[in-house]
Parts: structure tokens; C-alpha cells; sequence
């Protein structure tokens, strides 16, 4: 039986922003970030567990939001904290221009 994410029902997001400026708290602090990943309840743009500070999975464990999606071009698959699973999620629309990560670049 193929497990499933039991947490749809928070999924706010329904269209991508346009564009963002990166890691919202590596930006605050002055970070820098590998790859990005956006909250689909709240918006929250996050970096990825391979950046240093792994800012999604903190936004995650502290509010509680269980589901991010990647924003890397070409990239849509969508990750449960909860149910540990990766999925794609129809219904969500749009592409996002991101910057270049500052530790690949």
C-alpha cells in the first residue's frame, strides 16, 4: 500500500508567486542557500536541508505547517514533514523566477 500525505486539507497555496529574492531568513541574516521551497499553507519561502541553515525544515517544526513544494525550475514535487512522503499536487498553478543559489554559484 503506497503511503499518502494525510495533510492536503492545510494547503492554502493555489497559485506559485511570480517571483522571489530567495531564502527569506537567509536574506534577514544574512545566509546563503543551496535550493528553495515554499510552504503551502502560509507562502513562508525556505531553503532546502543541504543549505546551512535548513530554514524550511525549521519554518516547518516551528508553525507546524506540514507541506512544502520545491521552487527550483523544473521541479514539482511536494514533500509532507508529517506523513513522509513525496507527492505532486494538482491544482497548483504558475512558475516562479528564483535567483541563483549563492553556494553554486
Amino acid at each position: 500500500m503506497a503511503v499518502v500525505c494525510t495533510h492536503l486539507d492545510t494547503v492554502e497555496l493555489r497559485e506559485l508567486p511570480a517571483e522571489v529574492a530567495g531564502c527569506e531568513d537567509c536574506l534577514r541574516i544574512g545566509g546563503k542557500w543551496v535550493h528553495l521551497r515554499i510552504c503551502l499553507e502560509c507562502g513562508h519561502v525556505g531553503c532546502c536541508d543541504s543549505s546551512p541553515y535548513r530554514h524550511a525544515t525549521a519554518h516547518a517544526h516551528e508553525t507546524g505547517h506540514p507541506i512544502i513544494r520545491s521552487l527550483e525550475p523544473g521541479e514539482k514535487w511536494c514533500w509532507c514533514y508529517v506523513d513522509q512522503v513525496t507527492f505532486e499536487l494538482a491544482g497548483l498553478h504558475g512558475e516562479t523566477k528564483i535567483p541563483p543559489s549563492p553556494l553554486l554559484a
